[in-house]
């Protein structure tokens, strides 16, 4: 039987080896610890995330095989078109950080509690005041309608969670997210691991040697530490240039050439 690691809450003890973590269940690595910043930095650092619940310790895992978006891969489809007419819809980046966590973390149907207990909010939120932690919020006017939040590392963008309080606001969230990563030389957007609705929006496994492979080269590199809000106008923003498109198709053309 093998046992599994204990980390000291009140020692700086490494990681395991994460080659090394549990067939079953799957990617199962270590328990204990802590959620300093350090910690969780180093975590994600080597390809591992911490996921319990709220009457258990805290779990360490590195899955295999990996979910991950290719960050230049997501595009919006004729669904979520539709889904999108008529919506005025805006999007922001780090501009509502605490709202996104705390809606992540709220019940769900068909789900009996939330592995975002009030010490993991807590620390993500810590992570995002030291520049580390990043969320895209929807917006239906002052209404929060979708969101999505992860932390990057170098330019490895590992995503933790997403919600909608309307149909498509998560994944506008998340395709806005992927866009700009690659705008900003992010390849990957790690999901950790695969659902229907993942792989459905275009997310693939990959073994988790292959992912470790490129977290150790992604991490390396020189990231965009500190607050993203000023990335917000360089975001997706489908809603707000459609109904843009639509005012401009109306005019004249000597009215949209006043307006261009």
């Amino acid at each position: 039987m093998t046992r599994l690691p204990l980390l000291d809450p009140d020692a700086r003890d490494h990681f395991p080896d994460p080659r090394h973590a549990l067939a079953e269940p799957n990617g199962l690595l270590a328990f204990g610890g802590d959620l300093s910043p350090l910690r969780l930095l180093e975590a994600y650092s080597l390809g591992i995330f911490p996921w319990f619940s709220v009457d258990e310790p805290i779990l360490w895992w590195s899955p295999d095989p990996r979910c991950v978006f290719h960050t230049g891969t997501l595009r919006i489809n004729r669904s979520l078109r539709r889904q999108l007419e008529g919506k005025r819809w805006r999007l922001t980046i780090d501009h509502a950080f605490d709202e996104v966590i705390r809606a992540c973390a709220a019940p769900r149907a068909r789900e009996s509690g939330t592995w975002l207990v009030p010490a993991m909010i807590d620390a993500y939120a810590q992570l995002h005041r030291m520049g580390y932690a990043h969320s895209v919020e929807v917006w239906d006017d002052t209404r929060l309608v979708g969101g999505i939040y992860g932390v990057a590392v170098g330019r490895l963008f590992c995503g933790e969670s997403m919600f909608s309080a309307e149909s498509g606001g998560s994944k506008i969230a998340l395709i806005a997210l992927a866009r700009l990563l690659h705008e900003l030389e992010f390849p990957l957007l790690d999901t950790q691991v695969s659902n229907p609705h993942t792989l459905g929006l275009g997310a693939i496994e990959i073994s988790r040697e292959q992912f470790l492979q490129h977290v150790e080269h992604l991490v390396q590199l020189p990231g965009h530490m500190g607050s993203w809000a000023s990335y917000t106008p360089r975001l997706l923003q489908p809603c707000l240039d459609r109904a843009n498109d639509q005012i401009t198709g109306a005019l004249s053309p000597q009215q949209r050439g006043q307006a261009s």
